[in-house]
């Protein structure tokens, strides 16, 4: 299996080529097009409870699609639904990695992608709820952003801080705290900051250089309210 970029930037796509009878998972949606080799599948990912807790705990959706090289080899092109960038990363069944819930794109289907619960302060203070996909085995693994993404390399105890809006991804060796932006509650919310993350090394963190919800907040006040 091999994986290409094409049109890195705001808008790339990420090519996979499938050796016959090679198979890989993708984010409902994703393919953009396909060798005529290449079957599309639906697929609850862990079955259906799995599938469940996933949608509910998480916001991802239910089924996952499976592009399968049945008929020969073949490629398939994926894309994400926002703008943004694409990165892809290789596990190599030791290093695991959190992802939040818009960040998966596709993986090889040997990669586990599994809920986790995170601690009371973190589900309600991080932004992205109480549980977060956990992504382990061994294989190709595609992430995508909002807007450009960037990789923080932490030495061990590196501290380096994050607005939570702008996480994508991060190494299950870093650790984290959420605490407020600055050392005043009224100051943290009146500079649009909020409430942080302060990750620790080691461990790579992955971010995006644009905010989701401050960008719809932007899209919403062009949008006529009637009355």
């Amino acid at each position: 299996m091999k994986s290409e970029i094409l049109y890195p930037g705001a808008f790339p796509m990420v090519r996979v080529e499938l050796a016959d009878g090679e198979h890989i998972k993708a984010e409902s949606g994703a393919m953009v097009a396909c060798s005529p080799t290449i079957d599309i599948e639906s697929k609850m990912e862990g079955g259906f409870l799995g599938a469940l807790s996933r949608k509910f705990l998480t916001g991802e959706k239910f089924f996952f699609q499976t592009l399968r090289a049945s008929r020969g080899a073949g490629e398939a092109l994926l894309a994400p639904t926002v703008p943004g960038e694409i990165v892809v990363l290789e596990l190599d069944g030791v290093s695991e990695y959190m992802v939040q819930k818009d960040g998966f794109l596709a993986g090889a289907d040997s990669i586990n992608i599994d809920s986790q619960m995170q601690s009371m302060s973190r589900g309600l203070l991080g932004g992205e709820g109480f549980f977060i996909l956990k992504m382990s085995g061994k294989g190709m693994l595609v992430l995508n952003s909002f807007g450009a993404i960037h990789k923080i390399e932490l030495k061990p105890g590196q501290e380096y801080i994050v607005d939570n809006s702008h996480l994508v991804a991060w190494s299950t060796t870093t650790s984290y705290n959420i605490e407020k932006a600055t050392s005043g509650w009224v100051a943290s919310f009146t500079s649009g900051e909020g409430f942080v993350c302060r990750f620790r090394g080691p461990g790579v963190v992955y971010i995006q250089s644009r905010n989701p919800g401050g960008f719809g907040a932007w899209v919403r006040q062009f949008i006529p309210v009637s009355e």
